[in-house]
């Protein structure tokens, strides 16, 4: 089976929505399934405009029909909701092609932030973009529930994983720097809401993982924290390893990969009790949730780093591909829709997929 996927998001951006289609391609493959991509690194681009690490794909007319024709693909998921989303939505209707997409970034409130544009705007765009599939995939119950209650149709669950090889306590620290280490790794950008972690009043020191748009605002207000700039697999792992605590401030992620990759590191999670927080870490002994951040981040440091990484270790790509490549026979018919999702799931993890 041939699973086309449409993204605007792509290396070299270092992100939850890479990582989650990379991972998920690589374990699809134990499941007889071929995963290709249409990026924008198959054609011109220019910067996001106040995002510039971030590329806009400005596709010739034709092109991704052309590709499309050319690939053969069995199904086409669309994970995002840019240019190469936008115009691979359009050719699927155009040629009365099924195919699913994915909500993983808060695009209405991301846009709120940044410019004067009422949240119902945004949503009734975005509602229309993903209705129009046969299936839209979410990470979290909290989630299904939230977009629900906005009228979208079609919701499926498409959970995330961990690579708990790569990420695991260690005994080694890179960071040489007073304890305890407070830690955040992920985009530096406005719509993350790192000053609420930044503005806490804590003991030892504060490190911040990532780069983005505000880096450099930020390093310039916050003098005393330790930016370390954008890691990738061992040196982020070392990273992780070398903190006491995992600080995710973010009131507008829907899922947030990285607390999986700090649970599994041993760090306990801080965190607001929101969308993402509240159906990974709530009714754990991973973490915190709390309205008051401070407070939440000062519990963590009496929770026990083996209880976070058994609680990460319930989580695997394996498990995210099998569970994504159900919700893909499902959209096409091949799977009844009343079938339960373990049984689908079993179903891919026994067989190997029909062709």
């Amino acid at each position: 089976m041939k699973i086309l996927i449409a993204t605007d998001a792509w290396r070299p951006q270092v992100n939850g929505v890479v990582r989650s289609l990379e991972q998920t391609a690589a374990a699809a493959t134990k499941l007889g399934v071929e995963f290709s991509f249409l990026a924008p690194d198959r054609f011109w681009s220019v910067p996001m405009p106040s995002y510039p690490e971030i590329r806009l794909a400005l596709p010739p007319p034709g092109a991704i029909e052309r590709h499309i024709r050319a690939v053969k693909p069995d199904f086409v998921h669309i994970a995002t909701e840019g240019p190469v989303g936008i115009l691979t939505r359009r050719a699927c209707l155009r040629a009365k092609r099924p195919f699913t997409t994915s909500y993983h970034t808060r695009f209405p409130e991301y846009i709120a932030a940044r410019a004067p544009v009422p949240l119902d705007w945004s949503y009734r765009w975005i509602r229309g973009f993903h209705n129009a599939g046969s299936g839209i995939m979410v990470s979290t119950p909290a989630l299904e529930r939230e977009l629900a209650a906005r009228g979208f149709k079609r919701l499926m669950r498409w959970s995330r994983g961990v690579n708990a090889e790569l990420f695991h306590p260690r005994t080694e620290r890179i960071f040489d720097l007073p304890g305890p280490i407070f830690l955040y790794v992920g985009r530096v950008a406005v719509e993350k809401n790192i000053e609420a972690f930044l503005d806490l009043d804590l003991p030892g020191s504060k490190v911040v993982v990532g780069g983005g748009p505000a880096l450099e605002m930020l390093r310039t207000r916050y003098p005393n924290v330790h930016f370390a700039g954008v890691k990738s697999g061992e040196d982020l792992a070392q990273a992780y390893a070398s903190a006491d605590v995992f600080v995710f401030p973010s009131l507008t992620d829907t899922f947030g990969i990285v607390l999986l990759e700090a649970m599994a590191s041993g760090l306990p999670v801080a965190a607001f009790p929101v969308t993402g927080p509240i159906d990974v870490i709530g009714g754990t002994k991973a973490g915190v949730l709390d309205n008051d951040l401070r407070r939440a981040a000062l519990a963590c440091l009496s929770l026990d780093p083996a209880d976070c990484r058994a609680e990460a270790l319930n989580y695997s790509w394996d498990a995210c591909a099998r569970q994504f490549v159900g919700n893909i026979m499902r959209a096409a018919g091949r799977v009844p829709e009343s079938a339960p999702e373990k049984a689908v799931m079993l179903k891919n993890e026994r067989t190997r997929l029909p062709a």
